[in-house]
């Protein structure tokens, strides 16, 4: 058994820099385009090993039943296929708003599945993690892997990029988006062209959910108004309902931050190429 930690892993945000939808495939699954990249914030995870077998969660999430916990299934998954016999209970502190476009439930599962293959001993690579992870959510494999990357198919299809790494402010509405209400939407685009990386680099990308978001929840169109009035830049990230701005300086990021509304909330965080997870994971 590992000697790591037990306590205060990092499940970390990330952002969808852009995201477009190129098609769709017979199974429902949309086709996409993404850069994904992590923040230095996010929910922090604390595990006590058992010898029962049983997998718990330390307290309820609220509208979250423990058999859709995406901690608790991510633990099945991993115990499932290692036929480990040991379990876990896990404690979430979260600070990711649920539905906001920031990856929190993913990000939660992916930290579950990399330190529980660490705490139990199971020495799965990477690549086997990954695949356990895209059957609990299409975005758990990017932060399995911990890089920043250039995604496509359904998220899985992963290629690190080496972007620059800005200070946002994001802001948060108060707002949950259910993804699913987002990509049945009749009015979303489904058949972008194709691009490359350096169309992204050059800035010829957007995020194909915003529109819809706009009109389906009209505090998020007020929260990217703002930001771009603001800061001069603004975009959602995923589905929603979470808006990003990026900053050259962390003294103007705060500032803003400080007008934000007083409905609304926020915070200002690093862009990381690498996950905080990844980082720490590293140092054992």
């Amino acid at each position: 058994m590992s000697s790591i930690p037990l306590q205060g892993w990092p499940a970390p945000a990330k952002l969808n820099l852009f995201l477009h939808i190129t098609g769709r495939r017979a199974d429902g699954y949309h086709l996409l385009q993404s850069v994904f990249q992590f923040l230095d914030y996010g929910d922090t995870l604390d595990f006590a090993l058992r010898d029962d077998g049983q997998v718990l969660r330390a307290q309820a999430l609220a509208d979250v039943p423990p058999q859709q916990d995406l901690t608790v299934r991510a633990a099945l998954a991993l115990k499932h296929a290692t036929a480990y016999p040991g379990g876990v209970e896990i404690s979430v502190h979260k600070r990711l708003p649920m539905g906001g476009g920031l990856g929190g439930g993913s990000s939660d599962a992916a930290t579950t599945l990399r330190v529980l293959n660490r705490l139990w001993g199971l020495d799965l690579t990477l690549d086997e993690l990954a695949a356990l992870g895209l059957s609990l959510g299409a975005d758990v494999p990017v932060f399995v892997h911990g890089i920043a990357a250039w995604a496509e198919g359904v998220g899985e299809h992963l290629q690190v990029v080496d972007i620059a790494e800005p200070v946002y402010l994001v802001v948060n509405p108060g707002v949950s988006v259910a993804t699913g209400i987002i990509f049945n939407d009749p009015q979303l685009t489904r058949d972008c062209k194709p691009v490359k990386i350096c169309d992204f680099i050059s800035g010829a990308v957007t995020n194909v959910c915003e529109p819809v978001v706009r009109m389906r929840y009209p505090e998020i169109a007020q929260a990217l108004d703002w930001l771009m009035e603001k800061a001069g830049n603004a975009r959602l990230t995923g589905t929603g309902g979470c808006a990003f701005a990026h900053f050259a300086d962390a003294a103007q990021a705060h500032d803003i931050a400080k007008q934000l509304p007083s409905a609304w909330q926020g915070f200002v965080a690093k862009g990381c190429n690498c996950s905080p997870l990844h980082t720490r994971l590293s140092a054992y």
